[in-house]
């Protein structure tokens, strides 16, 4: 298994990325911040999902599941289909968030 600390790696700064993303998000949806955390927010959903697509081809070439982390990105990439501040955006969030636990811990 070659490459495999790479691996664990990406899937760990994914997965710090994405409580980052959703700590924002949640100041965002309660009205803390939302002059100054757009951007950063944008750009952290940009970070993640890179990351889970980096991830899962790591692990492909590792030989680990790394497809587990497809339903996770696919979740994610349907995210902009949503409104902000609406009730569906932090829940999709969130089950994009459980989404990539479950894969994290499926492909780990």
């Amino acid at each position: 298994m070659a490459g495999v600390g790479a691996y664990h790696f990406s899937l760990l700064l994914t997965a710090a990325l994405l409580a980052l993303l959703l700590l924002l998000g949640l100041s965002l949806q309660l009205g803390w911040r939302r002059d100054l955390a757009r951007w950063p927010h944008h750009a952290l959903f940009f970070a993640v999902c890179a990351g889970v697509l980096l991830s899962a081809g790591l692990g492909w070439r590792a030989g680990a599941r790394g497809w587990a982390l497809l339903p996770a990105l696919a979740l994610l990439l349907t995210m902009p289909r949503t409104r902000p501040g609406r009730a569906g955006h932090w829940r999709l969030a969130l089950v994009c968030a459980l989404a990539f636990t479950v894969g994290l811990w499926a492909a780990w």
